[in-house]
């Protein structure tokens, strides 16, 4: 059985819009964001043109140019991101574990439903809320 755990993706897209939000008025580029988080610049230019994508990001191309906040970060929900990154939220797969219990079982029910509660949490966040620490997560970003 497989526990809720957030893919890569997911966690290296939070990491970027808080990185960004941090910097709302400033361009960060994908070599600061890279050092600073410890993220493979390929894995982090494959996010953020995935975050550019569903708007979340805009990048500034040319001399000079980087990456910013596509929109505030009050307006970034969290579960929306999570939704969009993940490529799965199903905690169990019953079927691929050819479980003998499948039609009888409320164990998977059980877990969609703890998913959901999960997911709700995430929904009452934005990356604003996420960062409202920021004099904090500033010094360890520097």
């Amino acid at each position: 059985m497989h526990w809720m755990n957030l893919n890569k993706q997911t966690d290296i897209s939070l990491r970027v819009l808080m990185h960004l939000a941090l910097n709302p008025d400033e361009l960060s580029t994908i070599s600061e964001i890279a050092d600073a988080h410890n993220i493979s610049r390929n894995h982090l230019m494959k996010v953020v043109h995935q975050l550019a994508k569903l708007g979340y990001v805009k990048s500034v191309q040319g001399r000079g140019g980087g990456i910013r906040l596509g929109c505030p970060a009050s307006t970034i929900n969290v579960g929306k991101v999570v939704r969009a990154t993940e490529t799965t939220l199903n905690i169990v797969d019953c079927v691929a574990f050819d479980c003998l219990f499948t039609n009888k079982c409320t164990l998977k029910t059980a877990l969609n439903q703890a998913t959901d509660a999960f997911m709700s949490v995430l929904d009452d966040y934005t990356i604003a809320d996420l960062t409202k620490n920021r004099r904090q997560l500033l010094k360890l970003i520097s």
